[in-house]
């Protein structure tokens, strides 16, 4: 799936690698809820289709062989009924829209959606954190995964399903990085994922509550962006929530200097 997922990956696509591996590691004991399958030709993924029920389809489809969109849709149709499905692609990717739309898919017109955003990593400022705050790749990580926690409540990742995050590709522990309060405890972060392109993934970041409106978001996004570019990342891309129902994310992305180039569209059956 991520070998996939990096060859045809755009600025504009839906997936990075290192979505699957948050999306596949980060909560343990799923895999029940998550049929998946692969159409492989030649020893190489061509498209695979990954279900969450009851009845929500991810999927990737090299635009080289657009036609298996129809395949994973059919195989879709094939698990979860009529009036259940729900599948959500990037308006980049005009293979996967134009499938959906031939076998009668309707695009939802409102409620949330994602924004994919891209800034080149050349020119980026010195994270300036609060006095008394530090910032640092991950040391402590049962303070990491309690600030995720506090973060994103009621969350189910726990220490055993971060370890499986940590041995996850491309995870790289010195793209992990952490805002500490002066008490030493864990009050901000932001994972970088790096692929094999050198694009650098934001996946996730977040700020406990009591800790919010104090800047540690940004200095600690800027201090892993700043790391990841030493690793050797040329672009960074991030998908935060771009509707007015939640839009702090997408504001912090763009005084980054993220830049939008595609937008989530959701479709139903």
């Amino acid at each position: 799936m991520q070998e996939l997922t990096g060859r045809i990956w755009t600025p504009r696509a839906r997936w990075h690698a290192g979505d699957l591996a948050w999306g596949r590691f980060q909560h343990t004991g799923r895999e029940s809820e998550w049929p998946t399958m692969l159409w492989r030709a030649e020893r190489r993924t061509l498209a695979w289709g990954w279900v969450e029920l009851p009845g929500y389809l991810n999927l990737a489809v090299d635009p080289d062989h657009a036609g298996l969109a129809h395949d994973v849709l059919r195989w879709f149709e094939e698990l979860v009924p009529a009036g259940e499905r729900q599948v959500e692609v990037s308006s980049g990717e005009p293979h996967l829209i134009s499938a959906l739309e031939e076998r009668g898919y309707a695009r939802v017109k409102d409620g949330p959606f994602f924004v994919g955003m891209v800034r080149d990593l050349d020119d980026l400022p010195e994270p300036a954190p609060p006095a008394g705050f530090r910032l640092q790749a991950v040391r402590d990580v049962a303070g990491r995964v309690a600030a995720h926690r506090a973060a994103f409540h009621p969350s189910r990742v726990t220490e055993e399903s971060y370890a499986a995050v940590r041995a996850a590709w491309p995870y790289r522990a010195e793209l992990d990085w952490c805002a500490l309060a002066p008490d030493g405890s864990t009050v901000a972060y932001c994972l970088i994922w790096l692929d094999d392109r050198q694009v650098a993934l934001i996946e996730p970041t977040g700020t406990v509550p009591a800790h919010r409106g104090k800047g540690l978001a940004r200095a600690v996004c800027l201090a892993a962006l700043r790391a990841a570019r030493a690793a050797g990342a040329k672009q960074a891309v991030v998908a935060p929530r771009g509707d007015d129902g939640y839009p702090v994310p997408a504001r912090l992305y763009s005084r980054l200097g993220f830049r939008d180039t595609a937008r989530s569209l959701r479709f139903t059956h």
